[in-house]
């Protein structure tokens, strides 16, 4: 294998395959990327055994080939190089090593043999449909705050992609929850998703394919079975083995009766949030509101007998009340709320509650309250 190729072209495709690839690995292989060159591109592919990504970059081959190469040490050399330089790279096989050329700069990394390294199967994925990479995005990003990091329940540590039918439209919904805090969000489901099964997205699938829409404008193609899931744009195709577990029934958290309706500035509620918590226990982070009419109270007292608290004007003509929260789990619900209102639907102190973004009739949230 030989090739030249321009260095930010080589360090967009590398910065997007090495963060897959774990700093402590105990099978060597996984620890380097698979680099193939041909057709005019060099292909770059990284796996941990459960995702895989997949990346071409155009190049001029002089002698096709392939070989695995040091992920984070061959980042990091070429991340170093001067920006906008060529970038030559040699693979001997005879010595087992491939030498990298550019300018005056020569280094020559040790190989690991092409064979050995894990391929992970994209075919037999029945289910196949396209989302506008901003559909895709917002229903990521306004979930996975609420995906759990306890491993004991790993049914959790993912998001929940399904199709469910609301007010007769066929929706596909993302949903995510820890057992204190829910998201959903939903989007008019493409005609081909419809009969999809009901998928887990894992953790770390979810941050990477989020990580690489930042970059992307065109359309997303996914493909899918039970056990595995594919994304497709641009040059880039992340490949996921699914969580093996069943979801919840989280429609039986949603609350359906909760009455009293209390409507805010979303970005006012979420600073004086903040300011009152800063005193708050660290352990438990409790904040308390007490609802009166039209006015808000929030109210937070610590350990080393600090308190604060701060008025904030609302909407609210129910009956006067006191919830408590965890004031992180509040103001991550209250960050996805873009549109200039936020809407609370309370029960009582005891009951969860509902909020929701009054500009954006697609997202839900659920949020358990606390004592305090």
């Amino acid at each position: 294998m030989k090739l030249t190729i321009e260095r930010t072209a080589l360090l967009t495709s590398l910065s997007h395959v090495q963060s897959v690839v774990e700093r402590r690995n105990t099978i060597p292989i996984l620890a380097n990327i698979l680099m193939d060159a041909r057709d005019g591109s060099l292909g770059l592919t990284a796996t941990d055994l459960d995702i895989a990504i997949n990346e071409k970059a155009a190049a001029t081959v002089a002698r096709e080939g392939a070989t695995t190469v040091p992920a984070h040490l061959l980042y990091d050399i070429i991340r170093k190089l001067p920006e906008g330089s060529q970038v030559e790279l040699d693979y001997a096989p005879e010595k087992g090593k491939i030498f990298i050329r550019s300018g005056p700069s020569k280094f020559d990394l040790a190989c690991l043999p092409q064979d050995d390294f894990p391929v992970m199967e994209t075919n037999q994925l029945p289910v196949n449909f396209t989302l506008p990479a901003k559909t895709l995005k917002r229903l990521i990003d306004k979930t996975r705050f609420a995906i759990s990091t306890e491993e004991t329940r790993y049914y959790l540590n993912g998001i929940y992609f399904h199709t469910a039918e609301a007010n007769g439209t066929a929706m596909l919904r993302a949903v995510a929850t820890d057992g204190h805090r829910l998201a959903r969000v939903e989007t008019l489901a493409p005609a081909d998703a419809q009969q999809m099964p009901g998928v887990i997205v894992p953790r770390k699938a979810v941050n990477e394919l989020l990580r690489l829409l930042d970059e992307c404008e065109d359309p997303v193609a996914i493909s899918l079975s039970e056990t595995r899931i594919c994304f497709s744009f641009d040059d880039t195709l992340l490949t996921s083995k699914l969580i093996d577990g069943t979801f919840p029934d989280y429609e039986r958290v949603i609350p359906a009766n909760n009455d009293r309706m209390l409507e805010l500035d979303g970005k006012t509620f979420a600073q004086a949030v903040d300011r009152v918590s800063t005193v708050a226990t660290e352990k438990t982070r409790a904040i308390k509101l007490s609802l009166s009419n039209n006015l808000i109270t929030l109210s937070a007292t610590g350990a080393d007998a600090g308190s604060a608290t701060e008025e904030v004007s609302a909407t609210y003509g129910a009956d006067d009340m006191d919830i408590g929260f965890n004031s992180k789990y509040l103001l991550d619900i209250t960050s996805q709320i873009d549109g200039e209102n936020a809407r609370f639907l309370f029960a009582d102190a005891g009951s969860p509650t509902i909020v929701r973004d009054t500009a954006d009739e697609g997202s839900l949230y659920v949020l358990m309250p606390m004592r305090v």
